[in-house]
């Protein structure tokens, strides 16, 4: 949120973006990232407390501490162009062998192994 992936209003004239040529680019994943962590181990804060002093509050910040870091973790996979997850395709672009062999691919590209 801090970084412009989320638009806070409907005219955003400049928004961040994660391309390397923007000049807040570097920035923005990583403070992005240690962003959607904090709001995590708050939101893991307030579980704990609500857990041992059953108080309303720390359930309402627990809910919310959650929502902001979901939205944290989405904008990391989904909204950057360093994201893990293929937005063509949905996979995970790091998948391995280990310990499953990736058989759709293997699929795919069986035509350049008997070339």
């Amino acid at each position: 949120m801090l970084t412009g992936s989320i638009p806070l209003n409907s005219t955003v004239s400049e928004p961040v973006t994660t391309e390397d040529n923007d000049p807040k680019g570097p920035y923005a994943i990583p403070t992005l990232i240690v962003t959607a962590l904090f709001q995590g181990f708050s939101a893991f804060y307030a579980y704990t407390r609500y857990l041992s002093s059953g108080h309303t509050a720390f359930a309402i910040g627990m809910i919310g501490y959650s929502v902001v870091a979901a939205i944290g973790l989405w904008c990391a996979l989904f909204a950057s162009s360093n994201g893990k997850i293929s937005r063509k395709t949905g996979a995970d672009k790091r998948t391995t062998g280990f310990p499953f062999k990736n058989t759709e691919a293997a699929k795919k590209h069986a035509w350049k192994k008997s070339s």
